[in-house]
């Protein structure tokens, strides 16, 4: 593998471990796979870049490039707003559907089919909104500068890796030094018993929500500065989320980042190697591996 396709593959696994890290949650204390959580980054782009040019808008100022990056204050200033409207979009989404499916006790592949519907309805609402044509923060262009032999970045990216790795440490810390954290490893471990020793099991669900929405916003405002913003972006990474999810180990922070990084380093190597036109197939063949070979994952205990 070369530098450079080191650089690239670091550079997706960090979008790919934020989000694996709401799945890796929801699926740890929910006990289902929420196949919508995809979703929610494409939302938190388009909700960030609405916000985004709207503040533009209103305070020209704002849009002029910070240092070396290529966007201004509206787009930090959206991403903040846009976390707090994905996070809401996700806690309205659980009281309308899921939320009344735990009431009524219905099985787990009732709620799996239920993130089914629930995907294919906020993709479309999202393409019916915004159109299929793909959005831009920004139109600037930045010139790769030379990191080290053979390695290159923009500044953006490398503000993405910086980013996903504070992200990381903060929710860490958050879920084992804080009390919220350690309420939601009880109801990872044992709702039932959880809610009997005075966990407000209800607030806990709000929290896992809220928290693994305002990852896949993140992550998909990392993605659309990269890149670009399209209804199918969330779609696209669905599979290499459930792969780094599942690679890391069912509740792990840690391992989820991990495992996205090495889905992107693979990812990255199999466009090199083999062709662009494989990379797809790279999750679905790391998600097969690990349900083969260790279920539980690099991270994740048997249970």
């Amino acid at each position: 593998m070369t530098p450079q396709a080191l650089m690239d593959g670091l550079i997706a696994g960090s979008m790919i471990g934020l989000g694996a890290i709401g799945i890796t949650l929801t699926y740890a204390i929910l006990r289902f796979a929420n196949f919508a959580h995809g979703e929610l980054l494409s939302w938190g782009a388009y909700l960030a870049m609405t916000a985004s040019g709207v503040i533009g808008f209103a305070v020209p100022q704002l849009t002029v490039p910070v240092g070396p990056f290529s966007f201004g204050w509206s787009l930090p200033l959206a991403g903040i707003l846009a976390m707090a409207l994905t996070a809401l979009l996700a806690l309205v989404v659980d009281r309308a559907l899921f939320g009344r499916l735990r009431a009524r006790g219905s099985a787990v592949i009732i709620l799996v089919m239920a993130s089914f519907g629930a995907a294919l309805a906020l993709r479309n609402l999202l393409e019916f909104l915004y159109t299929s044509q793909p959005g831009y923060y920004t139109r600037a262009l930045q010139i790769s500068k030379p990191i080290i032999d053979g390695m290159r970045a923009t500044p953006d990216q490398l503000l993405v890796l910086a980013l996903a790795a504070v992200a990381v440490v903060a929710v860490h810390l958050m879920l084992t030094r804080s009390a919220a954290g350690r309420s939601m490893r009880a109801v990872a471990e044992n709702p039932h018993l959880s809610a009997i020793t005075g966990v407000d099991v209800r607030a806990v669900i709000r929290t896992v929500w809220i928290l693994g929405a305002v990852l896949a916003c993140l992550a998909g405002i990392m993605s659309g500065l990269l890149v670009q913003i399209r209804p199918q972006m969330g779609h696209d990474l669905l599979l290499p989320l459930f792969a780094a999810a599942i690679l890391g180990g069912i509740g792990s922070v840690p391992g989820a980042m991990l495992a996205g990084l090495i889905v992107g380093l693979a990812e990255a190597m199999t466009v090199q190697v083999i062709g662009a036109e494989w990379r797809a197939a790279v999750s679905f063949v790391i998600l097969v591996a690990v349900l083969l070979l260790r279920p539980q994952g690099l991270f994740g205990r048997v249970r």
